[in-house]
């Protein structure tokens, strides 16, 4: 929630555009790293930590947007292979925990929380010292919040953000149901690769393939058609797997998952990439925080709902995902047409 209002507090108020994005994401990843280490060695209870949790939410708000953004600002002219190399860390970092527990990673916990802190300021300093780069410009004004709402007036970053919608309505749910679904079905019995959380981390971390896979195929077919592909995959994957887990084999159901959790968010960064390209260079890093705040608001419900139906219905929650992906391509149907027609 700390993130889904501090990227909505950034893209309203401007600030993402009207002040450097260098400078916006060393200081927020100074503070993240001071609350997340608050939150360590400082909390006494629930309240308190749920405070600083939270806080550490706000900072990310000047990190993932505006670290997007600063990808744009350097990369423009290959700016989905450029973002599926930032989304592919995001997701190699989302699985990593459960690859640590698999090799007895025993530390504290406020030991770990630490170190990610320490990592935070890293990040604060190769910013700093890479500032901004030189293919976006900052808003000569500030912008209104009337502005960032009318980005959605254009059908191209209007179709790319239903899509990435749809995405993530699908993509957290799938990261936090994936150990669950391992247990419960025949993986967690009869496949020796770690146990469950060997099979979360791979099954997650090959994520990290897909995103730079897809980046690599953008450069030749463009982010439309792999943002689609992706995420029409992911939903056929969905189907088959609630379809499936009750026949198929180990290593089959395995397979099903390791293409899931490839393509489940292959299509993110380009989804992004098409956002960036089709709305105003000063209103990139408003687009972009904005489109996360929503994103983000949205996983909050599918993830709820999701855990809440696996507790009623077991494996068959995942035709709750399926969802995700047929709404994405249905919003995302008239940016794909258009690119097919710019490419004809």
């Amino acid at each position: 929630m700390g993130f889904i209002l501090g990227t909505l507090a950034m893209a309203l108020s401007g600030c993402a555009d009207r002040f450097r994005a260098s400078s916006i994401f060393v200081v927020c990843a100074i503070a993240g790293a001071a609350f997340n280490a608050g939150f360590a060695w400082l909390s006494t209870g629930m309240a308190s930590a749920a405070v600083f949790r939270f806080l550490v939410g706000v900072s990310l708000a000047g990190i993932y947007p505006l670290g997007m953004k600063l990808i744009v600002s350097w990369a423009l002219e290959k700016t989905g292979t450029a973002l599926a190399q930032l989304v592919a860390m995001l997701t190699l970092g989302t699985a990593l925990p459960h690859g640590l527990r698999v090799i007895g990673a025993q530390l504290p916990w406020q030991e770990v929380i630490s170190v990610s802190s320490v990592l935070a300021l890293g990040g604060a300093w190769l910013i700093f010292t890479l500032g901004d780069g030189p293919h976006l410009r900052r808003a000569s004004r500030a912008t209104r919040a009337g502005e960032i709402v009318a980005a959605f007036g254009n059908r191209m970053f209007r179709s790319a953000a239903l899509g990435y919608f749809g995405h993530m309505w699908e993509l957290y749910a799938f990261w936090t149901i994936v150990p669950l679904y391992v247990a419960q079905s025949v993986l967690g019995k009869h496949l020796h690769l770690g146990g469950v959380s060997g099979i979360s981390f791979l099954i997650i971390g090959v994520g990290t393939l897909g995103c730079l896979g897809g980046g690599y195929i953008s450069r030749r077919m463009g982010s439309a058609p792999v943002a689609a592909a992706a995420l029409a995959l992911s939903g056929t994957c969905s189907v088959a797997f609630a379809l499936g887990w009750r026949s198929l084999p180990a290593v089959p159901l395995f397979i099903l998952l390791l293409v899931w959790g490839a393509s489940v968010i292959a299509d993110s960064p380009q989804f992004s990439a098409l956002s960036a390209k089709a709305c105003p260079p000063e209103l990139v890093g408003s687009a972009l925080a904005i489109q996360n705040s929503i994103g983000f608001a949205i996983t909050v419900v599918s993830i709820a709902a999701v855990t809440a139906l696996f507790q009623r219905v077991g494996l068959d929650s995942a035709w709750l995902l399926v969802v995700g992906p047929v709404l994405g391509l249905a919003g995302f149907a008239p940016a794909l047409l258009s690119s097919g027609e710019r490419a004809d």
